[in-house]
């Protein structure tokens, strides 16, 4: 797979900033990818009702450090932006070790990193550190400062909306609230850009709607906040952990067999790589929002390996170590090919539904008998006329003939060309 320096400048571009499910990080983070696709930038006062939930106070950091009697900081969230605790509140104290500890956490097992831990929705605070800074802390005096504020702002979130043919929507999510974390979710993030990018400059089928939003709180909020789009909603990706080495694994909706879910199984099928589809369970990224059952929506989760199955996860060792160019441009490319198909997937009816056609004297079919250089082409002709009834569409033929669906498209058009398919329309549509 070609490098796509594109993918990666974006994620260097991205890292340094401190992101949290709200402040002024989000707004940063939206206005860079701004630079890229036409955002809209919504604002959500705190206090808002979304369901059972309320969006919360508005959290941003100057600075945060332990700093020892000899005037060292220990701990600098200048150094870098897990040292400190997502929503800690503001403290300037002076405290020794003992009072210091339990606000304090670290990774024995990885002694070398940072986690990487919050603390949204119950008022704390706290550091994080390495294990061996942590081992080296004595007994002693320490200030304690965190220069924070929480207090009324609003949650923010980017949308693009790529208008097609018809209304029906294609939902691409992916969370933008984790700080300096390369592949949860910067690489999600450059992903969607990408391929925002791309449907952008392409004609379309379907409307396409992508969300950079906090998560958990940020899809709940935009599903409270536009429940008369849901209807509209036909398909949908969540986007997230595309950038490890690992092979790719796809959540199904909650829905199991929806369009989504057949096409990305047969795109990953089809694909020539390793990879894992799994069923969906009410735990992960957003599209636990998206299938809860009020909602039911067609939307999977493409990712790599998933959450908390690589020892990276969560903690500074996320990084551009970890991540691969090639990881995310297959992903790009995976995600780009399972757009194609749902833009692809019709319904045909053949013209000449009693016995084969004479497909020779239209050019479709060998002119020399027992010759198999053509035969695949062929089968996938005979398939598409067969299974063109008005009930199936290319995919359903794709799977039942265990072809790409490509192939099956290609024949397709080719018997459109010469009069023998012509697409379906349901009774009363134009």
């Amino acid at each position: 797979m070609k490098t796509d320096c594109s993918l990666l400048n974006l994620i260097k571009e991205l890292y340094p900033i401190c992101r949290s499910i709200t402040g002024e990080g989000v707004r940063e983070t939206l206005r860079i990818i701004q630079k890229r696709v036409p955002l809209e930038i919504q604002e959500v006062p705190s206090g808002t009702k979304v369901f059972d939930w309320t969006v919360p106070l508005e959290w941003n950091v100057a600075d945060a450090y332990v700093m020892n009697r000899a005037g060292k900081r220990v701990i600098d969230f200048q150094s870098h932006n897990l040292h400190l605790m997502s929503y800690s509140v503001p403290v300037r104290k002076k405290m020794g070790l003992e009072e210091l500890r339990p606000h304090l956490f670290s990774l024995p097992a990885h002694p070398e990193w940072i986690p990487y831990r919050t603390s949204y929705y119950k008022e704390n605070w706290g550091f994080c550190m390495r294990h061996v800074d942590f081992e080296e802390l004595s007994d002693e005096e320490y200030d304690v400062v965190i220069d924070s504020t929480l207090q009324a702002g609003s949650l923010t979130y980017g949308e693009l909306y790529l208008p097609g043919e018809t209304s029906d929507e294609v939902l691409i999510s992916c969370h933008v609230c984790h700080p300096s974390l390369c592949n949860d979710n910067l690489s999600g993030i450059t992903v969607a850009v990408k391929l925002a990018e791309t449907m952008a400059a392409r004609s379309r089928r379907y409307s396409y709607r992508f969300l950079f939003i906090p998560g958990t709180i940020g899809s709940i909020t935009w599903l409270a906040r536009n429940e008369q789009i849901v209807p509209c909603i036909r398909h949908g990706l969540v986007i997230t952990g595309v950038g490890d080495a690992g092979n790719v694994t796809y959540k199904k909706s909650r829905q199991g067999n929806a369009e989504i879910d057949r096409a990305t199984t047969h795109v990953l099928r089809h694909s020539g790589e390793a990879h894992s589809i799994i069923d969906f369970f009410p735990y992960g990224y957003d599209e636990r929002q998206y299938c809860s059952p009020g909602f039911n929506l067609p939307v999977g989760c493409f990712m790599r390996t998933p959450h908390g199955q690589y020892p990276e996860y969560h903690s500074s060792a996320d990084n551009f170590d970890l991540i691969r160019s090639e990881s995310l441009a297959r992903s790009y490319a995976d995600c780009l090919q399972i757009f194609e198909l749902l833009e692809g997937n019709r319904v045909y009816v053949s013209q000449n539904p009693r016995c084969e056609p004479q497909l020779g004297r239209r050019g479709l079919y060998r002119a020399v008998a027992g010759q198999q250089e053509n035969q695949l082409r062929e089968l996938a002709l005979l398939w598409v006329l067969n299974m063109s009834d008005g009930r199936h569409a290319l995919l359903d033929i794709a799977d039942r003939a265990n072809l790409p669906f490509g192939q099956i498209q290609s024949a397709a058009e080719a018997l459109i060309e010469a009069g023998l398919l012509n697409e379906y329309r349901r009774p009363g549509n134009a």
